[in-house]
């Protein structure tokens, strides 16, 4: 507990060397809704997995439906890495971090690829993943990061684009092909396993701990929605809830998980996932409380930004700044994995 505080009173200090970020975190991995569908297909041999990438692995291009338009876009591999960096970090955060983020983001698109290519999922229209650039999600187009970054917009591209030369060789690997690298913003210091997010295991998308992540000013956050918002929303996503009674009976008994999120908790008289309510009341995590006015109005109380599954950007950027490489990092967040070439 000592060295922990002493390392906390270190990365504190740290954090305020850092310039204003000034790109927001997204906090979601393009195209997650695939995750299932991942799971469902055969994982590909490592010569499966590398037969389909050839020649110089820049000029690979990525087939990816725009969520907004239905329309599959044509994406270089390289122009996807540096909207990618660009739209899940900010441009404040240390080079050590953002190279991690990349490798997640090109492991996580090759990984879609092997599975598309098993067993293609009719509404992808051939792509190999899901993103939504016209609001930012997954990447930011090359063309729209000028009005981003303004005139820092020469430095900052320069940057990024020289951090992908450097990385965009390399890929995460479970035992020979891509990994299905998720990542989010903020956990509430610990990260969550993909089974209780997704129902599904993944050997790789395990707790770890993710302490700095605390140190966070985003990290808790409330927000308070009015009786009749509740209503509305928990009405909407589940059926038959009994909200006949005074709101501050309503909510019931909640059972947290190992990591500390929300497993579920009890909503007029029905047993509701964490991860359920987190999305139909749109919270920014699935570890959360619940607290009820004198008004009847509900203010939740969440800890962390995003799923929680895999690489914590902020933790990244945490260890980064305590000077971890990229490959401890990526190796941090996924364990079991190992780096290889694309």
């Amino acid at each position: 507990m000592k060295k922990f505080a002493i390392q906390l009173l270190l990365f504190s200090a740290l954090t305020l060397l850092l310039p204003v970020a000034t790109a927001a975190l997204c906090g979601g991995t393009p195209g997650i809704s695939a995750f299932t569908t991942f799971l469902s297909q055969s994982v590909p041999t490592e010569s499966q997995s590398s037969s389909s990438a050839s020649g110089d692995t820049k000029e690979t291009v990525l087939p990816i439906l725009n969520s907004a338009s239905g329309e599959v876009e044509q994406v270089s591999l390289r122009d996807f890495l540096i909207g990618a960096a660009a739209s899940e970090m900010p441009a404040s955060y240390q080079d050590e971090a953002i190279k991690a983020q990349i490798i997640a983001a090109h492991s996580y698109a090759l990984a879609n690829r092997d599975a598309q290519l098993a067993n293609p999922d009719p509404d992808l229209k051939g792509a190999w993943f899901a993103a939504n650039p016209d609001q930012r999600e997954g990447y930011i187009r090359t063309d729209d990061l000028q009005n981003v970054w303004g005139a820092q917009y020469q430095q900052y591209y320069d940057r990024l684009a020289a951090l992908v030369d450097e990385v965009c060789d390399l890929v995460v690997t479970y035992q020979g092909s891509p990994a299905l690298t998720t990542y989010f913003a903020i956990c509430n210091g610990t990260t969550e396993t993909s089974e209780a997010v997704w129902g599904q295991a993944l050997p790789y998308l395990v707790s770890v701990d993710s302490a700095l992540d605390l140190t966070s000013p985003d990290c808790e956050q409330t927000v308070t929605f009015s009786m009749q918002e509740v209503y509305d929303k928990l009405n909407l996503a589940f059926y038959s809830l009994d909200l006949t009674g005074q709101p501050e009976s309503w909510f019931g008994a909640t059972v947290r998980d190992a990591a500390g999120y929300v497993g579920t908790v009890e909503i007029g008289g029905q047993t509701i996932k964490g991860t359920e309510l987190r999305q139909a009341l749109g919270l920014r995590s699935a570890d959360f409380e619940v607290t009820v006015g004198e008004d009847h109005a509900f203010t939740f109380t969440t800890r962390g930004y995003g799923h929680g599954v895999g690489l914590s950007q902020y933790g990244a950027n945490a260890l980064a700044i305590t000077g971890k490489r990229y490959d401890e990092i990526l190796a941090h967040y996924y364990p079991g994995t190992a780096l290889a070439e694309a």
